[in-house]
């Protein structure tokens, strides 16, 4: 009978791996020096994760679910919109965070250029988002179709920011850029009923 993977030991070479990952990127991602950075061997990483093409996918949603701790810790019983989208922009523009955005935006490039391979990343990159950002919209008072597409534009700034952020660093601009951006948003009122 084989034995079965210990889960302890699997989540922390896991871990180690998504932080190794956020720091190089995907696309020179080797299994060899891989393995030697984690403190492991390659044959140890295909035993626990199956093959290179699994084990990305596990990155993937390992740094997925890290990002979704980031937003466990945005306010859920916001005043408004304004107040999310404030909230949502000092946590995903923390300097510490720029490495898992980086990830998110080469793995966006690639799934974009091979959907089949990066399904799973794709069916949730921009409906979650929308989801969680069309709610304070509607109790603000917005019509449904209009807290979606508002949510959408939220969508649209907050990565045009941050990956003007990940790739100038220029942190002054952008948070005044994300001010007016937001203010501009506060000019606009809701319009029809639910």
């Amino acid at each position: 009978m084989a034995r079965l993977p210990d889960a302890r030991r699997r989540a922390e070479l896991l871990d180690r791996i998504v932080d190794y990952v956020t720091a190089k990127g995907l696309a020179e991602l080797s299994l060899r020096p891989l393995a030697e950075a984690v403190g492991s061997s390659p044959r140890v990483l295909l035993y626990y994760f199956g093959s290179k093409e699994e084990l990305i996918v596990e990155v993937l949603t390992q740094a997925g679910a890290r990002q979704r701790e980031l937003f466990a810790k945005l306010p859920r019983d916001a005043e408004s919109y304004r107040v999310t989208m404030r909230a949502a922009w000092a946590v995903v523009s923390d300097p510490k965070q720029e490495g898992i955005f980086r990830l998110f935006f080469e793995t966006y490039g690639l799934a974009l250029q091979d959907r089949k391979r990066f399904a799973r990343f794709l069916s949730g990159v921009v409906e979650n988002w929308l989801d969680y950002l069309e709610k304070p919209a509607l109790r603000d008072g917005y019509s449904r179709r209009d807290a979606r597409a508002l949510a959408t534009v939220m969508v649209a700034g907050f990565r045009g920011f941050l990956l003007d952020l990940c790739t100038t660093r220029d942190r002054k601009r952008i948070d005044r850029a994300v001010e007016l951006w937001i203010e501009a948003l506060d000019s606009l009122g809701p319009s029809g009923s639910p």
